[in-house]
């Protein structure tokens, strides 16, 4: 079960200046080429952690190649600064994302970047599956699913390629492992939203 203080966190500024934002593209692309041993850049220092780079926020990074998906992971839980928990979803995207083989110096210049910043999560009471489809805000939210110990979340990004709200959930619950048509009373749901931040 997720932690109250993370439901329950004021959310942070909405949105972040041009400088944060060139900031965690610069740090996400210095993540994997210090992975790829292009460069001996060690994560951020205290001092690089001021403003909203130090605030505790959640975050996802995606990669991909000729617009096909090369590795994405991140956190759902604020844990650590901004900017570090940045570095570390670079890395993971890079290097350790189960479905795709570590990212290859030669293929780096060749990989699209995108962050996604989270918002703190929001409990969605759902008695049933159809109260949570007419909660559920097409191209918005992010969704989070728990049960038993096995957590599972689509970002908004997701949208884009599945804009009806049942075949979104069906394919979450399939991701979970779990049958398209699963529910349980003890099922637990929250959703957010996301900044998404792309190199131009």
């Amino acid at each position: 079960m997720l932690p109250a203080s993370w439901v329950m966190a004021a959310l942070p500024s909405t949105r972040l200046d041009p400088a944060a934002r060139r900031a965690l593209l610069e740090t996400a692309a210095t993540a994997i080429e210090a992975g790829l041993g292009l460069t001996t850049a060690e994560p951020p220092t205290a001092a690089a952690r001021s403003g909203v780079l130090g605030e505790p926020r959640a975050s996802f990074v995606t990669l991909t190649i000729a617009a096909e998906l090369r590795g994405c992971c991140g956190s759902i839980e604020p844990s650590r600064p901004l900017v570090l928990d940045v570095w570390h979803a670079a890395q993971a995207s890079a290097f350790r994302d189960p479905r795709f083989p570590p990212l290859d110096a030669t293929e780096w210049d060749s990989v699209g970047l995108e962050i996604s910043v989270l918002t703190p999560c929001e409990p969605l009471r759902a008695g049933s599956e159809a109260e949570l489809l007419r909660a559920l805000v097409p191209g918005r939210d992010g969704l989070v699913l728990e049960w038993r110990g096995r957590r599972v979340t689509f970002l908004p990004k997701v949208w884009e390629q599945i804009d009806d709200p049942r075949e979104f959930l069906h394919l979450l619950k399939r991701k979970a492992g779990w049958e398209a048509g699963f529910w349980a009373a003890d099922l637990q749901v929250w959703r957010y939203e996301t900044e998404l931040i792309a190199a131009e």
